[in-house]
């Protein structure tokens, strides 16, 4: 019961933007004026880089995507991280619609934050033939379309170039390289500011402080880096770590009531949204601790699904495996990453838990660690949690992060 009227086609991004990926689509986007046919979806580009963007306006095929009524987005991450304005303010209510598109991630209400939005992956020449001819049930190698004169036409098979014949050029990749002596260099950001903000050192975290800390959610099934800190309209406030912490782990669906953005404050007895539960915590010196699922914090990258937590006192990710880039940038952030040794522990957890770490004083490479569960009616479990850490990301760890770590040892 897909909608098979496809209202959008987007390629590009970081992936599948190259200039072979781009150069191909191009030569169906040729084929729309060749074989007299209209795109009757709306269709976007985005470059991978400034330098495949302006080597493909050296070589004619933006005017190729133009010609066919296609829009040439910046060299940006654009919409597969919500970065368009389709819906506006009322996204949250748009209608049940299909869009296919070749970036690599299609999350529920990641493209433009509409949650009916299906959203289908392709390669970039399926999804320029599909936009061309508007509908999800259309397969180029068989099937033929009617052009403007009324004849049957079948599109040609896609051709590219793996790299530019006259090869890449570039005025201005956007790089800008730092002076060679930065000490005098002064950052300066209005104290006002909603959308900058200057960040200061995180404090290592103590082992003491690891004893007595309280549950912030149990995440139930997939909790990706979208669940953990969103993209779209928060991306405003990617260089305001405090202002965009404000969407921390608000997609995640919390295991004891299978709602998102709502939690126990176990100080309070109250239910409310995570971020505003934690900043509680953060402010009475509590620290917490995240359970997960399998494969936690699969999906884009960003290290703001680390930041975040880190910055409002979470202390520990404990899951039942790790999606690998977001275990390392726990890690980097000076946190605990780790995992169920028995992953049937995950279903010991419960909603008032108090939690102490009971050996991390012995925190060491190769050696799990114990943690003692404390639950409401007096009775106790201990966990034993595996990590990953080497003695240098145990330093990071007891520095307070990588970056600390860093700083330290060139100041000496």
């Amino acid at each position: 019961d897909w909608p098979l009227n496809v209202e959008v086609g987007l390629i590009g991004s970081c992936t599948n933007s190259s200039y072979e990926d781009i150069s191909r689509a191009a030569s169906l986007a040729k084929q729309v004026s060749d074989k007299k046919l209209k795109t009757k979806s709306k269709f976007t580009i985005t470059p991978g880089s400034e330098m495949v963007r302006y080597t493909i306006e050296r070589d004619g095929f933006i005017k190729t995507f133009n010609d066919i009524g296609a829009t040439v987005f910046a060299n940006a991450c654009g919409p597969c991280i919500g970065m368009w304005d389709r819906y506006g303010d009322k996204a949250a209510t748009g209608p049940r619609n299909t869009i296919v598109h070749s970036f690599n991630r299609n999350f529920a209400k990641r493209a433009d934050g509409n949650p009916n939005t299906l959203a289908f992956v392709g390669s970039p020449e399926l999804v320029t033939a599909i936009a061309i001819s508007g509908r999800l049930d259309f397969n180029p190698i068989t099937d033929t379309l009617i052009n403007e004169e009324g004849q049957e036409v079948k599109l040609d098979e896609p051709r590219g170039y793996e790299l530019p014949p006259e090869g890449f050029a570039v005025e201005d990749a956007g790089y800008i390289a730092p002076r060679k002596d930065g000490s005098s260099v002064e950052v300066k950001v209005a104290s006002d500011s909603e959308r900058l903000q200057l960040l200061a050192p995180f404090t290592p975290i103590t082992n003491e402080s690891l004893k007595g800390m309280k549950l912030l959610i149990k995440a139930f099934g997939k909790c990706t880096t979208d669940h953990i800190s969103m993209a779209g309209p928060w991306l405003r406030y990617r260089g305001h770590l405090d202002n965009i912490s404000n969407n921390t782990l608000i997609g995640a669906v919390n295991a004891f009531n299978k709602k998102t953005n709502f939690v126990k404050n176990q100080l309070t007895g109250e239910y409310g949204g995570v971020p505003d539960t934690q900043r509680v915590y953060k402010a009475k010196g509590i620290k917490t601790i995240v359970v997960g699922d399998h494969n936690y914090g699969e999906g884009s990258s960003r290290e703001h699904a680390a930041m975040q937590p880190r910055h409002l006192g979470v202390a520990a990710v404990l899951v039942k495996s790790f999606a690998r880039i977001h275990e390392t940038n726990l890690k980097k952030q000076g946190m605990l990453a780790l995992t169920f040794a028995n992953e049937n522990d995950y279903d010991k957890i419960q909603e008032d838990d108090t939690f102490n770490f009971i050996d991390i004083d012995k925190f060491a490479p190769d050696v799990p660690l114990t943690i003692e569960v404390v639950h409401t009616d007096g009775s106790k479990d201990l966990i034993k949690a595996n990590h990953s850490y080497n003695a240098q990301q145990i330093a990071w760890f007891r520095e307070g992060s990588a970056l600390n770590m860093i700083k330290k040892e060139n100041a000496a």
